[in-house]
């Protein structure tokens, strides 16, 4: 499996296990899908205290009770700042937040703490009181954010200076908007829209790293492209590098998102055995320029 230095400090697999269909199965099923990554190379679990309620956190727990050693193979990492009906980045939310999380997870540390959603009434300095206090008492040992674009990044920057290491965004084949900019620079066109205030580029000018989640989804949860008759000359392309590879549809697509020199992680959600299996195969290809412009236009994205 290919190893990312995430943030430059933390170490970790390229692509990522995300947990949040384990609450859908049993114990005994979630610890096999769990086994299966780090069969697979994959030893990054991407959590979050919403989904399933706290119950996968609950899960992954009693898998972590079960399994003596286990939390010292893995890099294990959380979100919060979701509530019902709002978001939350208050210093007071996030350091119970914190507390619950450890609970259910069953350890004393997390590798990474993320807030889960812009808070439009964040007070950045209560945000970097709070890291600093999960920090000084080895709750935490790295910080990061998800969904947030430059600007916001920039903002805690100057109150947490140099100290996130991540930022959660969408990203895939189907959800390229932080390449599209890029590309259609100077160009009146939809693709030329800057909607993330350039945060690729800005995270790697800072060292910050990008996870994508959800990387077969278009939309926001509308749908998997791959086989969806929504992308089909996609998919014709997908089929052909995957031939040409000996590897499945969806590794592509997740050798796609890394090939792009930001070093991007990638968050798989499948609890599937083999497509775990599928998925990590994905870290072995390298696709060639002309692959990944291949796919990238068959995706229906246009090159000036």
């Amino acid at each position: 499996m290919k190893r990312l230095m995430l943030g430059g400090v933390l170490p970790a697999s390229a692509i990522a296990m995300g947990c949040m269909r384990m609450a859908s199965l049993s114990d005994d099923a979630a610890e096999k899908a769990m086994f299966a990554a780090l069969d697979n190379g994959i030893d990054f679990f991407d959590h979050a205290d919403i989904y399933g309620g706290g119950r996968c956190e609950e899960i992954f727990g009693r898998i972590l009770k079960r399994n003596p050693g286990l939390r010292q193979r893995i890099v294990l990492q959380s979100k919060c700042g979701i509530c019902k009906g709002y978001y939350d980045a208050s210093k007071e939310h996030i350091l119970e937040a914190a507390d619950g999380i450890l609970k259910r997870l069953g350890t004393d540390h997390l590798d990474a703490l993320l807030l889960h959603r812009p808070d439009a009434l964040m007070e950045p300095s209560e945000v970097a009181e709070a890291f600093e206090t999960l920090h000084r008492t080895g709750k935490v040992r790295y910080f990061g954010v998800s969904n947030q674009n430059a600007g916001q990044l920039a903002l805690l920057d100057r109150y947490f200076p140099g100290r996130i290491i991540i930022d959660q965004l969408q990203f895939g084949l189907a959800h390229t908007g932080m390449v599209d900019q890029g590309v259609n620079v100077n160009i009146r066109s939809e693709h030329a829209v800057v909607r993330d205030g350039g945060v690729l580029d800005w995270c790697r000018l800072h060292d910050v790293s990008i996870q994508a989640w959800s990387p077969f989804q278009y939309g926001m949860f509308e749908g998997v492209f791959l086989g969806s008759d929504r992308y089909p000359k996609l998919n014709e392309e997908i089929q052909s590098v995957a031939r040409d590879h000996c590897v499945s549809d969806s590794a592509i697509a997740v050798a796609w998102i890394l090939r792009h020199p930001a070093h991007i992680q990638v968050i798989a959600g499948s609890m599937d055995l083999k497509r775990i299996a599928d998925i990590a195969r994905a870290a072995d290809v390298t696709l060639s320029r002309q692959e990944w412009y291949r796919l990238y236009l068959a995706a229906g994205n246009p090159l000036p």
